[in-house]
């Protein structure tokens, strides 16, 4: 009471030039983003409103006793004068707010009675609709934010509500208002009841979950890369966390994902930005292999080309068997690629193509090349020509040729050894095709016939193979 007493002195003498407090940004505690301001700006009492608590000198008395005890976690002595300012002029300050939630989880801490607990989380609730009435067009803390901490609370209050379907609108709102400038633990919140409403009725709110991720996950993204934001970090391992919950969700699911996003593709060809977010998806699931990805692909590409939309047309193509189709859109994929590993990987997926056909041997082997100039690591080129090799015959079929056709295989061994040297994946295959087709090799008995083919120690293979080789 003594200091309740030197207080009210304090504000008797002091009132016409009573002094506010500024917004302090809370920071990062233990790799968690912030969700809730911490100290706020008091407000001179405004000229009444129609209908609107008149701020009395009482109210402004009040606020700065609860707020010093609430500041010293003397949640005890800041119950009465909190009821007072809520109760008669809840709208002169954010404090009655944020300070409010303290007080009422301290008495919801300390409450004995199943009945007691059950009001005060409604009262909880309540603060946060009043919050909204007197200060929901505050621009730095707008409706869309109070929103937010209300789902955060409630999702905290009712762990028994497993489907979280009553805050869904309320983290919903928030996130398609805030966008990227959501924060990031109500991001991972709409990931987290969008997954629980999912989970009680996937047939109704498989669409929305999928909708919801992508969206999440963009505006992750857009923190994650934005460099100028200390929560950029933190973006990223949420949305690692929250790829894998989609992930093992089962709308994840191919067949799953074409019946979500079959319409939606239908009905948006001439949306890039639908497309574009389809097909990502669809990436990421590792659904490449659907008609739905193929056809929002088409679409994509037709309407404006990038190396996504060529990627997908050249899969849609070689499902189809039309491999000059894939090649040319795989060409475009190249051209349009900034990274050198993908312009590789194009590369290769055109030499695979090229070689379905012994007449186009020499292509894909041009292409395989094409791709090491990009990454010199890439074992599977090594590998793929020393299958072409091994399955080429460039002699004739007389008796000289069958033994001169043998020959290949020296050229092949060498370039499956080349392969498991620059890249361990190759290692086991490598292995096994050496030991395959080592027992070809010319024999010493054909060899010896063939004295001035195979006199010296090195061999050069012929037809379009052209490869210098060492004699075994």
């Amino acid at each position: 009471m003594r200091l309740k007493t030197l207080v009210i002195l304090a504000l008797c003498a002091a009132l016409p030039v009573l002094g506010f407090a500024k917004d302090k940004k809370p920071k990062l505690k233990k790799g968690k983003a912030p969700v809730e301001e911490t100290t706020i700006p008091q407000r001179k009492a405004p000229e009444p409103k129609e209908a609107e608590p008149v701020i009395t000198d009482e109210c402004l008395m009040n606020i700065s006793l609860f707020q010093e005890s609430v500041k010293n976690k003397q949640y005890q002595d800041a119950v009465e004068p909190w009821n007072q300012v809520y109760s008669t002029c809840p709208n002169a300050n954010k404090a009655i707010y944020t300070s409010g939630q303290k007080i009422l989880k301290w008495q919801l801490e300390n409450a004995s009675t199943d009945e007691e607990k059950a009001a005060i989380k409604e009262k909880i609730m309540k603060l946060f609709d009043d919050r909204i009435k007197y200060f929901g067009d505050d621009p730095k803390y707008p409706k869309a934010y109070i929103l937010g901490l209300k789902a955060l609370d409630y999702v905290e209050l009712y762990p028994e509500d497993n489907v979280r379907l009553t805050a869904y609108p309320w983290i919903k709102e928030s996130v398609t208002t805030l966008k990227e400038h959501s924060q990031i633990p109500m991001l991972d919140l709409l990931a987290s009841v969008s997954n629980s409403v999912y989970k009680s009725d996937p047939e109704k709110y498989g669409e929305q979950y999928v909708e919801d991720y992508q969206m999440v996950i963009d505006y992750l993204t857009a923190i994650s890369k934005d460099k100028t934001n200390k929560n950029s970090v933190y973006a990223k391992q949420y949305k690692d966390y929250i790829d894998n919950v989609f992930a093992s969700s089962g709308a994840a699911n191919c067949t799953k994902l074409d019946e979500l996003c079959q319409t939606a593709v239908a009905e948006h060809l001439n949306d890039i930005e639908t497309l574009s977010k389809v097909i990502t998806l669809y990436k990421k699931i590792g659904c490449t292999e659907s008609d739905v990805y193929f056809t929002a692909a088409e679409a994509q590409h037709k309407l404006q080309p990038t190396e996504e939309s060529a990627v997908g047309c050249a899969r849609m193509c070689t499902k189809k068997k039309d491999y000059d189709g894939a090649i040319a859109y795989y060409e475009q994929a190249v051209q349009m690629a900034e990274d050198n590993f993908d312009k590789a990987d194009y590369l290769y997926y055109i030499a695979v193509l090229y070689s379905t056909s012994a007449s186009t041997y020499s292509k894909a082997r041009e292409y395989a090349r094409k791709a090491l100039s990009y990454n010199d690591g890439m074992g599977k080129c090594y590998m793929l020509i020393g299958k072409l090799y091994a399955s080429s015959k460039p002699y004739a079929n007389d008796a000289k040729g069958r033994i001169l056709n043998k020959t290949v295989f020296w050229a092949a061994v060498d370039k499956f050894q080349q392969a498991k040297q620059i890249d361990k994946m190759c290692t086991e295959e490598a292995n096994q095709l050496i030991a395959t087709y080592s027992r070809y090799f010319p024999s010493k008995e054909e060899r010896f016939d063939l004295p001035q083919e195979f006199g010296s120690g090195s061999f050069t293979v012929g037809g379009w193979i052209g490869e210098s080789t060492r004699v075994r």
